[in-house]
């Protein structure tokens, strides 16, 4: 009895399990590229203040957003995952939200990457942020 109860939760927490990778490897529109990027000293202080998203060009397919929750930092792709990258896939800052540049202008909250006020069939493609001290590490 105590062996299928065991056998049970661990089933059951394997199931609730998702990975990044699933997510990114859905998506046909970003192709997974590896990369790892130690964001500078500018950077890392513009990420300080809660809130307040910075736009990394070099990183990612079309360059990455990080930003500071208050409770930590997040890092999404900067391409629309809604559009195959192009001259206007690139996303723009505009507060806590980011603004694809292409005639539909889909918007995604950086706090959550879903789409804002619409449902579209893909959400942004997160990717791992590691802290240590100053130095910030953004990778996939």
């Amino acid at each position: 009895m105590r062996t299928t109860l065991l056998f049970s939760c661990i089933l059951l927490m394997l199931a609730g399990c998702s990975s990044d990778d699933n997510r990114r490897s859905n998506n046909p529109f970003i192709v997974n590229i590896g990369f790892s990027i130690q964001l500078g000293n500018i950077d890392a202080l513009d990420l300080q203040i809660p809130s307040n998203p910075v736009y990394v060009p070099n990183g990612g397919v079309r360059g990455i957003f990080v930003i500071n929750t208050g409770s930590g930092l997040l890092a999404w792709e900067a391409s629309d995952p809604n559009h195959s990258p192009n001259e206007c896939s690139t996303m723009v800052i505009d507060g806590i939200e980011v603004v694809c540049q292409c005639d539909d202008a889909h918007t995604y909250n950086l706090f959550t990457g879903q789409a804002s006020g619409e449902v579209l069939d893909f959400a942004m493609i997160p990717y791992r942020v590691e802290q240590s001290g100053d130095v910030i590490i953004v990778s996939n």
